[in-house]
């Protein structure tokens, strides 16, 4: 399995001076599973440079994973060039909701006046799925269950040949919770997808000093975040999901202050940044492993 992050802002895109190191662009991963089927989380205007790499690459599916549908979680589907392909069939997985079907949320935003093109009218052969426990992706096993987030939210762990990779990118474990490290993991949400991955992308909207002004908005302070990887036992923390204000600078300073909590190696807790890449596959696990 291997990962390549294309967004990693939160809110809003915020293109600019004070963002190249990080990114500017909105929510999405490519996950290449071990028998190379493509998995992308999240649709946020990331995607719109994912999709222009896969123009005649030969790829016939794609599955997207969608963790919620706020704006910045969704504002790239419209400009993913696989969408416009006859030949691509394109797998949309998402939250459930007992009312309104996922295809009929989507549509709400990909439909005039909102855009030019409407859903049924892509030429991509579309097919929808409410992400709702576990199911098969190739070589893949991918788990979906709610977390605490504004509106109908879910979180997505991969585990692919004995590795795993969990992407959380909105999250507040600690809504009504004092001290996240003294409580038992399973009544803390997020923690069952968590448990023991590899690689975990995670929610770092927040400051602690910035959170009190936030509780209930649906993310997570930096002190929270590493309260959460640890009890959840993670390997590898990184921090996702930017706020659209903070500079490059300030999330050096965020990443500064999670190192401080952080019992780990620093460089098992990183900054997400546009591009970053992560090689969890077999011949990865086995060249980690001769040279322990």
């Amino acid at each position: 399995m291997r990962a390549r992050l294309w967004g990693t802002r939160g809110s809003v895109a915020s293109p600019g001076p004070d963002t190249v190191r990080y990114g500017g662009n909105t929510s999405c991963v490519e996950v290449r599973t071990d028998d190379n089927e493509l998995i992308v989380l999240d649709a946020g205007t990331g995607m719109r440079g994912l999709g222009l790499t896969l123009l005649g690459s030969g790829i016939t599916r794609i599955h997207v994973l969608l963790t919620h549908l706020h704006m910045d979680h969704l504002q790239g589907l419209g400009f993913f060039k696989p969408l416009y392909d006859p030949n691509i069939e394109i797998v949309i997985y998402g939250p459930p909701s007992p009312t309104v079907s996922l295809a009929e949320r989507i549509a709400t935003y990909l439909s005039p006046p909102l855009f030019p093109v409407a859903l049924a009218d892509v030429p991509a052969r579309l097919s929808f799925h409410d992400a709702d426990g576990t199911f098969g992706v190739g070589s893949a096993s991918v788990t979906a269950a709610p977390v605490v987030h504004q509106g109908s939210t879910v979180g997505y762990r991969i585990d692919d040949l004995g590795r795993s990779l969990t992407y959380i990118p909105d999250h507040e474990p600690s809504l009504g919770v004092l001290d996240l490290a003294v409580q038992d993991p399973s009544w803390v949400s997020g923690t069952g997808l968590a448990q023991g991955a590899d690689v975990l992308l995670h929610d770092a909207q927040y400051s602690t000093e910035e959170y009190p002004n936030h509780v209930g908005w649906g993310h997570s302070a930096v002190d929270q975040v590493v309260a959460f990887a640890q009890l959840a036992g993670v390997r590898q923390l990184v921090l996702f999901h930017h706020d659209p204000l903070h500079t490059d600078a300030d999330l050096e300073v965020l990443r500064d202050d999670a190192l401080r909590e952080w019992n780990g190696a620093a460089k098992d807790l990183l900054l997400a940044y546009e591009g970053m890449e992560f090689d969890l596959s077999v011949a990865a696990q086995a060249a980690e492993q001769a040279s322990t």
